[in-house]
């Protein structure tokens, strides 16, 4: 007679310890039916003398905690091995290395002169700036500086591109101003002008040189170009010319000038819109044709605003819109960029700013206007208790990432 084999061991106890009472119970009077005796059973005669010494049963408990320590265990593999790998390719991805080459860094040129303007004419590069003197209606309204290399600027001391202003407009405080030249030789200067009956808020001013020469003077037109009260005016106006010859105009609507307080008047919640918008304009550079198209608008990134764009397109077609996010009295001020394929968008955010805090040792940089070649740019950064006038070289990617280069 063959004899069966019974399993054993740890088996044999999970088994036992899984099996209902009444499921041994049933077993065990079935073997008394055929006249086995539980007392001879094999697993029992072979386990009755060590049963007080062998390993006690696994419980349905054990095998649960058994089970979650291994899932605790593997969770903690996981993460220990995909966390580095994350961190590494997000700081790759966020710290170009052209941002640790020394030849790279931006110069500073001037003082005092935030929210430059850029032109390039007849191999001389011109720069109009913001108006910073508080309450001082002897500095110029607008503000002029030369360069023939990019590298070394000198202000006009003296000298004001705007010394006569329209009725609607305070003596004091004129905002980020900028240039273009139109086809008949004339330069249109557009900048942001106080309004007098509604003080601290600001719209867009427009003024036409006598003749042709940049550096003006420039004669404002009697009524502001935009001036959307509902939105709390508009500033930091740029001009730009598309590859069909048309003229427009790129601003933003000062919505956070109406906030609820905090930084720049909109750093308490409920954060307003703020918009930048795109106007088209007529041959002439000062009349409007149609209705302004919004193209940005800040995010949760951006904190209360976005602030003087410059747009640019490149030999490829593709649209640069430059911008400043946060505060400028904060250390989050920045430039940042976007790239689109239409003019009115929409824009694809960059990654990384293009300069912000930290970048060669700048502190809050912004107000930045590019050349329309895309190779240079100007743009403000703190400078003690001033802002400065930076100039630096830009190299825009194929893949529409933008780094700074060597100038």
């Amino acid at each position: 007679m063959e004899t069966v084999q019974r399993p054993s061991g740890i088996w044999t106890h999970l088994k036992a310890s899984l099996t209902p009472p009444s499921s041994r119970s049933a077993q065990l009077d079935s073997r008394a039916e055929k006249g086995i005796s539980p007392v001879k059973s094999p697993v029992n005669a072979s386990s009755s003398g060590s049963s007080a010494r062998g390993p006690r049963p696994w419980t349905r408990g054990k095998i649960i905690r058994l089970l979650i320590l291994v899932f605790l265990a593997l969770a903690i593999t996981i993460i220990v091995i995909t966390v580095p790998i994350v961190l590494v390719k997000r700081n790759k991805s966020h710290d170009d290395p052209s941002y640790h080459i020394a030849a790279n860094r931006p110069i500073q040129v001037l003082s005092d002169f935030p929210d430059p303007g850029l032109l390039h004419v007849n191999n001389t590069w011109y720069t109009y700036g913001t108006n910073a003197a508080e309450n001082n209606s002897e500095v110029p309204h607008v503000p002029v500086a030369t360069s023939r290399d990019f590298t070394s600027w000198t202000r006009l001391d003296g000298y004001d591109a705007m010394p006569s202003l329209s009725r609607w407009e305070t003596d004091i405080d004129h905002y980020a101003p900028d240039v273009i030249q139109r086809n008949d030789g004339r330069y249109v200067l557009y900048y942001s002008g106080e309004l007098k009956d509604w003080l601290y808020h600001h719209c867009v001013g427009v003024a036409v040189s006598n003749g042709t020469n940049p550096a003006g003077p420039y004669v404002p037109q009697r009524k502001p170009l935009a001036c959307p009260r509902a939105q709390g005016g508009a500033i930091d106006p740029s001009p730009f010319r598309d590859a069909d010859g048309k003229l427009y105009v790129v601003y933003k609507a000062d919505a956070n000038s109406i906030g609820h307080g905090g930084d720049c008047n909109n750093g308490k919640k409920p954060i307003l819109a703020v918009p930048i918008l795109l106007q088209e304009l007529k041959a002439d550079g000062v009349t409007p044709v149609g209705d302004p198209v919004q193209i940005l608008q800040n995010d949760d990134s951006d904190g209360p605003l976005v602030e003087a764009p410059n747009i640019i397109r490149t030999a490829q077609g593709i649209y640069y819109l430059f911008f400043s996010s946060h505060c400028f009295t904060s250390p989050k001020y920045d430039v940042k960029y976007a790239h689109a394929t239409s003019l009115r968008g929409p824009y694809t955010r960059a990654n990384r700013a293009l300069f912000k805090t930290g970048d060669f040792g700048l502190k809050s940089p912004g107000g930045a206007t590019v050349s329309r070649d895309g190779t240079r740019i100007v743009f403000h950064a703190n400078c003690g208790r001033l802002r400065c006038l930076y100039a630096a070289a830009i190299t825009i990617h194929a893949n529409s990432t933008i780094t700074p280069s060597i100038l």
